[in-house]
């Protein structure tokens, strides 16, 4: 792809030239280490990230042709300031990359928990209903024909259009995408034209962030706030921030819960230890699912899915047949090594998350309920005691242990949980494999292990340093070591 500068600033009416020239721009970049000759740098700031001004002359250094700015900079490349260069690059990148969104129908999924079993449901549905469907998930990308470990739940905006680029040059018809807070907040999806948005529900997270959880909601709702006329909301009827979430939106509305006014109602549901099913009322009659997912939070994600489905016309027979066999890795996954009791993993690292993952596992449980989880380090302090608090009263053993302690003291992350574990038997270890260890130590017939936190991830991040570390197989190590 090649462009001249005034192709994109033209799509900019308060840009201002600092310094004049019309390079012709082969690439867009937002990091002065990946800058090719031939890109236009554009100087990100906001987020947790340094302020990319800072990197403009090593960009130059490196061939940038051009460089976009919010502020005043030395430069001896053509240069323009705006006054967000987060808005400028959504913009430029989605008309560098041939405006991917609008080739196929695109579908958000935003919410505090349920996002990525959501929408691999609704990937699943559209896929066989319209052939091959992207996904631009938490656990991965399914960029067509090829799939790829996902870098970051909503990449930035010229990274994302780059990704639905090769999603619609590969023939879908369709792509689903989780879309995060930080992703809304940050405009990492300006100039995406979303067909259908679907939102699963709201509770306590990434509060270091927004700071609170009015900012944190109003992030979310943007997505609703950007839909045209035309395109279609799916919301939890059961959720109060439902409400909040579409004053501003003028899409048609289809709603989805156990509510009596829901479009798609929960009539009758069970999870046992071998799936789920689900009896829905939908406008098009009784629906029957029959499901791999266990765990009753997921009867609320199959609905979404569902009146997501629905709405964009794919018939009940076809989206039930889809999504019959979906797994999601890590979320509720079961480790099995011929023991006599349960091991689960699951991604939970919020407190409503931690409560619907306990609440599902005692379902399962006939011994003892044994929790071991930690929280993140330079992130949210307040919802450590809260966790600390749901394991204690939900479960028969905590263990306590580290996450992606960053560049926070581990053992000071391990004192704010237990401070809401209080008087509950819990147990306390740093090093998270001899925690899990800990915990299946423990644990004896008829007894629940539940891993919770990290879920699909495979690493830790430790003093800033990622390392080689998976839950799931950590507790495969210890249950052989055990047997």
């Amino acid at each position: 792809m090649v462009m001249r500068l005034v192709d994109f600033i033209c799509r900019i009416p308060e840009a201002q030239w600092l310094h004049r020239g019309n390079p012709r721009v082969t690439g867009l970049a937002t990091d002065s280490r990946s800058v090719r000759p031939g890109d236009m740098f554009v100087a990100i700031r906001g987020g947790q990230l340094e302020d990319r001004h800072r990197f403009v002359p090593q960009a130059i250094a490196a061939g940038a042709v051009a460089v976009v700015v919010e502020a005043q900079v030395q430069a001896d490349v053509a240069a323009v300031r705006v006054p967000s260069t987060r808005k400028a690059l959504g913009v430029f990148a989605e008309r560098f990359y041939g405006s991917p969104s609008r080739r196929m129908r695109m579908v958000g999924v935003t919410g505090t928990n349920g996002k990525t079993t959501t929408a691999m449901l609704i990937q699943a549905a559209l896929g066989a209903a319209a052939g091959e469907c992207g996904l631009l998930g938490t656990v991965e990308y399914r960029l067509g024909g090829r799939r790829i470990p996902s870098v970051i739940g909503t990449p930035e905006a010229h990274d994302l259009q780059r990704l639905l680029k090769e999603i619609a040059d590969s023939g879908c018809t369709a792509a689903v995408m989780e879309v995060t807070s930080h992703g809304l907040a940050l405009d990492r999806v300006q100039g995406i034209a979303f067909d259908a948005a679907v939102f699963t529900n709201f509770s306590r997270d990434h509060l270091d962030f927004h700071g609170s959880l009015e900012s944190y909601l109003a992030a979310k709702k943007l997505l609703f706030d950007n839909l045209n006329p035309e395109a279609i909301a799916v919301v939890n009827a059961d959720e109060e921030a439902t409400g909040r979430m579409l004053s501003d939106c003028a899409a048609r509305v289809v709603s989805y819960g156990r509510s009596p006014i829901a479009d798609v109602r929960i009539a009758n549901a069970e999870t046992d230890g071998r799936g789920t099913r689900v009896d829905l009322e939908t406008p098009s009659g009784r629906t029957q699912l029959v499901l791999a997912l266990r765990g009753r939070f997921h009867q609320m994600n199959a609905a979404a899915a569902v009146a997501a489905a629905l709405a964009m016309d794919v018939d009940a027979e076809t989206i039930a047949a889809a999504i019959r066999d979906v797994q999601v890795p890590g979320r509720f996954e079961s480790i099995q090594a011929g023991q006599d009791f349960s091991v689960i993993v699951d991604y939970a690292h919020t407190p409503d998350a931690l409560g619907n993952v306990l609440r599902a596992a005692r379902e399962f449980t006939e011994g003892r309920l044994i929790c071991v989880f930690g929280c993140g380090g330079d992130r949210d302090r307040g919802k450590r005691p809260q966790m600390g608090r749901i394991s204690a009263r939900m479960s028969d053993l905590t263990v306590v242990t580290s996450d992606n302690p960053r560049t926070e003291d581990p053992d000071s992350i391990l004192r704010d949980i237990v401070a809401g574990v209080g008087g509950a038997n819990h147990l306390v270890e740093v090093d998270r494999r001899k925690a899990i260890s800990l915990a299946i130590e423990n644990a004896s017939g008829g007894d629940l292990v539940v891993i919770a936190g990290k879920g699909h991830e495979d690493y830790q991040d430790i003093g800033g340093k990622r390392i080689h570390f998976d839950d799931r197989e950590v507790a495969r190590d210890v249950l052989d070591g055990r047997s």
